[in-house]
């Protein structure tokens, strides 16, 4: 019986991250990466993106910068079914107005336009992957 080399785990690894790059693109996020969401075009960004969840953020944030990895692989592992956008909260007052964000981060969930869950803290990856499937019904 052949022996499993490290090369090998980091060749599938790679495979795999091609894969789910390649799948993003085809359907539309490309890399499943993290669209920007600013005041300007943030209607036409809810238009676009049927399932959406906003993190709203700060450079200055401590409890920002521990969730932005989480969202991050959550945009990979979602691609193409939900799409994540980051918002700047000191760019963008009028989300944060409309939205009445008084703490950060604050995720905003979004289904066909309309504010369907809001999350305040920073959660791990596992607690925000249970509300994007409750959100929108996808796993």
């Amino acid at each position: 019986m052949e022996e499993k080399r490290p090369a090998d785990d980091d060749l599938q690894r790679l495979r795999e991250e091609r894969l789910r790059e390649l799948e993003a693109r085809i359907q539309g996020t490309p890399g499943g990466g993290v669209i920007e969401v600013v005041d300007d075009t943030f209607r036409e960004a809810l238009q676009k993106h049927p399932s959406l969840v906003v993190d709203v953020w700060a450079e200055w944030c401590g409890p920002c910068r521990m969730v932005a990895p989480a969202i991050e692989d959550l945009a990979r592992d979602f691609a193409g079914r939900v799409t994540f956008g980051k918002c700047n909260v000191d760019e963008n007052p009028a989300i944060a107005a409309s939205f009445s964000i008084t703490a950060i981060p604050t995720l905003l969930f979004f289904a066909n336009g309309m504010l369907v869950d809001r999350a305040v803290g920073a959660f791990p990856k596992e607690a925000i992957k249970a509300r994007v499937v409750r959100a929108f019904g996808t796993g």
